[in-house]
């Protein structure tokens, strides 16, 4: 088994009624309440159609998955923070923080993520919602395949606990750590400051405050062959650090961010990047306001070994 950091393979839920949702504002600083309801919806399934266009123009794989009017889930777009999928064959349901996040977890969605080709177990982590314990995905933690590292950031969304079963079961090291934003306050989710690729990681340094942690984090990224990409806390705040590489079809590594990410790079953090990735920048100024995630947020990787032998969605 060969373990690869970025996949070709992904899956995308288009929104049936994308929308500012206020359970979720409670900790995430990021959403901001912007147009009618029904300008939102209708201006982020443009955005959402025009990013799979893009992947896929660009030879990404991409299984879209239509979300359903009822029961409303305005965050369904988000689909990384309910579930997980493994190279061994693990596929991982998560605990998530709001009660209209759990309902993303519909019956035909649910059926169809758990008879993909290649689930060999299904690790099912829901009961602690509740015990009122959290692990949202792909958003607390961000995943060091290769070297089995899970890097996460202390906050409401993401207990420590639950990490731990997620470490035991997939056999994973991991990174904790505490990470503020500007104004002192915790950011809800570590993909929003940090993306970890194949040969760098992104990652604002500025937002770990204490130097023990900031020293183990830098140790780890640097000691697995990661060359930083520092980013300020002003540019995460653009959504910067919410990126997330994937593969081509013919192997050329992609960096995914939205458009309002990449303008807020400076000349030699793009070149940097693109001495490793091609850039992928879809407008995303909708769903990023509302909704507060951004691109890396929108897409949930497909990992199972023998890739060849699965299906093109």
């Amino acid at each position: 088994m060969i373990r690869k950091q970025a996949t070709n393979r992904i899956l995308m839920v288009r929104p049936a009624l994308f929308g500012y949702n206020p359970e979720t504002a409670t900790n995430n600083a990021f959403q901001k309440a912007s147009g009618t309801p029904e300008s939102v919806a209708k201006q982020a399934q443009k955005e959402f159609d025009a990013y799979v266009a893009l992947l896929r123009d660009n030879g990404v794989d991409v299984w879209v998955v239509q979300d359903s009017p009822k029961p409303h889930t305005p965050d369904s777009i988000f689909p990384n923070n309910w579930f997980s999928t493994h190279i061994t064959g693990e596929l991982i349901l998560y605990p998530m923080y709001a009660r209209n996040r759990q309902l993303e977890r519909k019956l035909p969605i649910l059926a169809t993520v758990g008879e993909m080709d290649g689930v060999k177990r299904i690790i099912d982590l829901k009961r602690y919602e509740s015990q009122h314990k959290f692990l949202e995905g792909t958003g607390s933690m961000v995943l060091d395949r290769v070297n089995k590292i899970a890097y996460c950031c202390s906050s409401e969304r993401s207990s420590i606990e639950v990490l731990e079963v997620f470490r035991e079961e997939l056999d994973y090291s991991m990174i904790f750590f505490h990470a503020t934003d500007a104004t002192g306050a915790d950011i809800y989710h570590t993909n929003v400051m940090m993306c970890v690729a194949s040969r760098y990681a992104v990652v604002c340094l500025d937002a770990v405050r204490d130097a023990a942690e900031r020293e183990t984090l830098v140790l780890s990224l640097t000691s697995t062959g990661h060359e930083i990409i520092d980013i300020s806390l002003e540019q995460i705040n653009h959504f910067a650090g919410n990126m997330l590489e994937l593969e081509s079809g013919e192997g050329q590594s992609l960096i995914i961010m939205s458009a309002e990410a990449k303008r807020s790079l400076t000349p030699e953090q793009t070149a940097r990047l693109e001495q490793y990735s091609k850039i992928l920048a879809p407008e995303l100024n909708i769903i990023e306001t509302n909704g507060g995630g951004s691109a890396r947020c929108m897409i949930a990787e497909i990992f199972f070994d023998n890739n060849e032998n699965q299906p093109h969605y």
